[in-house]
């Protein structure tokens, strides 16, 4: 992975994997290649340093030489990928669990704890191992948890890139409300699995065990979450929030035409069953080709060339991927924090980003149509009234994004130029001029109407009456295009030029969509 060469504006970060944390204020992103940074307002960042990113071979170079060292990747500086943090109670320490990772997916997550988000970072050992065979599984845990004739009746399926063969990597450690401690494990082929660790150690709990049920659970890597079969499906991370765990993944390949992208899935246990708005499984039972543009789960962003500004095509935000979710405990807020590419940048230059999730009133989150730039997202209460007008639409379809092609237009593929819709007064959708239709077939008759199509309908949600004539909360729905979406109206500061703009966002038949007030 390329460290970025594009200059970075004041209080920018180029973090990838970008794993976010509070403590007392002041908020911490650390990520791969032991990158961190820290701000006290989610806007302006500044980098630090400690002894992972002085001198990692003096806290990683055991293990490094233990398991993932080999000829075909000798060099611990560039695989030590996405790294999360949690403060676990128990112990009384921050844990890091970081990923060391070795050629043919021979990769071990370790467990490193400090004191201070700030300070310098502890080795207590290794948490889980990927890639083994029979000829080395005995340098893992494996017996341990298989049992002492694992390695010579180590099942086929830990040799299967279709089936249980995963990579450790992108660790997700959860605690619960009750304290139990769990960790997401895994990417792409093999899926993403999930087992308890021990609050006391903050290692693997070995007193949890789990049976073979396929494409369900393993005695190894636990409970079966989401992916599997070849599909694409990384960075997972669990937020809970009104009465729901949440699920967030990232389809496709995170260079800058690779599609990646973050999509949401949801369930009231944290170990599943995950699934999308339309009841679709995060689990893969089969091999899918190129799941990538399939509308399993609900994509939550994706590129936009918003107008309002001189055309910044070049900034366009491409490959937004490997997210993690700030619960903040001080007003309960939901802050997105990812990293992006650009369309048009040299090389696979990229950003740190934080937008902030809203919850909808139907259960859901969606992202702010901007950037968070400080100002809170659903602050105000709206007259229905005051709301009305002209906005510009952006769906984000699941089938589409940039890969550096253009169309017979020109225009490059997959980058949304946003539609126009008008919320009527009267409770109405409308767009366009005037319309020709047929009354009947019979007549076969063309008749022109004056004015604008009706494309729908929407409303203010909570204690509302019809649209226009009461003062109501933030929430609100729209039905456009036979399709009813339940969202937030938010008034944000736009990304081209900072004025204050009215948007929403909202999810509807396992679609999102944007919009944002036209001047």
């Amino acid at each position: 992975m390329t460290i970025p060469q594009y200059p970075l504006a004041p209080g920018r970060v180029a973090i990838h994997d970008p794993a976010i944390v509070e403590d007392r204020g002041t908020y911490y992103i650390f990520g791969t290649h032991r990158r961190c940074a820290r701000s006290t307002d989610l806007v302006h960042w500044e980098r630090f340093e400690n002894n992972l990113s002085r001198d990692p071979e003096s806290v990683l170079g055991g293990i490094w030489e233990a398991w993932p060292k080999q000829p075909e990747n000798p060099d611990l500086n560039g695989n030590t990928w996405a790294p999360d943090v949690i403060w676990n109670p128990v112990m009384g320490k921050w844990c890091m669990y970081l990923s060391v990772n070795g050629h043919e997916f021979r990769s071990v997550i370790v467990l490193l704890t400090a004191d201070r988000l700030d300070g310098d970072w502890t080795y207590v050992g290794p948490v889980v191992y990927s890639g083994f065979d029979r000829a080395n599984v005995e340098n893992t845990d494996v017996p341990r948890v298989l049992g002492d004739d694992s390695a010579r009746d180590l099942p086929d399926r830990y040799l299967s890139l279709k089936d249980t063969r995963i990579n450790a990597i992108d660790a997700a450690p959860i605690l619960c409300e009750h304290g139990e401690m769990w960790m997401s494990v895994g990417s792409w082929f093999g899926g993403i699995w999930m087992f308890r660790l021990d609050p006391t150690t903050g290692l693997r709990d070995y007193t949890a065990t789990y049976p073979y049920v396929k494409d369900a659970c393993d005695p190894y890597y636990g409970v079966k979450v989401a992916g599997g079969y070849w599909n694409s499906g990384e960075g997972s991370y669990f937020v809970r929030k009104n009465g729901w765990w949440y699920l967030f993944l990232s389809y496709g390949w995170l260079g800058t035409t690779g599609g990646y992208q973050i999509r949401i899935f949801r369930s009231k246990h944290l170990t599943g069953p995950y699934v999308d708005q339309n009841g679709n499984p995060a689990i893969c039972a089969g091999e899918i080709p190129d799941n990538l543009t399939k509308d399993t789960g609900v994509r939550l962003t994706s590129s936009v060339l918003w107008s309002g500004g001189p055309d910044r095509i070049g900034s366009v935000e491409v490959s937004q991927g490997h997210n993690s979710v700030l619960h903040r405990r001080s007003d309960g807020r939901l802050f997105l924090t990812y990293h992006t590419r650009f369309i048009e940048r040299e090389g696979e230059d990229y950003e740190t980003h934080i937008r902030e999730l809203l919850p909808t009133e139907d259960g859901w989150l969606v992202a702010a149509p901007y950037e968070y730039t400080g100002t809170k997202a659903a602050d105000t209460k709206y007259d229905a009234k005051n709301v009305a007008g002209d906005y510009e639409l952006v769906r984000h379809d699941p089938h589409t994004f940039y890969n550096g092609e253009r169309d017979a237009d020109g225009e490059f593929v997959g980058i949304n130029r946003p539609e126009t819709i008008t919320l009527q007064p009267d409770g109405r959708v409308t767009s366009g001029g005037a319309v020709s239709f047929f009354d009947t077939p019979e007549a076969n008759l063309p008749r022109s109407t004056d004015g604008p199509a009706v494309r729908g309908t929407w409303r203010m949600l909570g204690d509302c009456g019809p649209a226009g004539v009461r003062c109501c909360d933030t929430d609100m729905a729209i039905t456009l295009d036979g399709v009813t979406y339940t969202g937030v109206f938010a008034e944000l500061p736009r990304e081209t030029d900072g004025r204050m703009t009215l948007t929403f966002s909202a999810i509807g038949g396992n679609r999102t969509i944007w919009a944002a007030h036209l001047a």
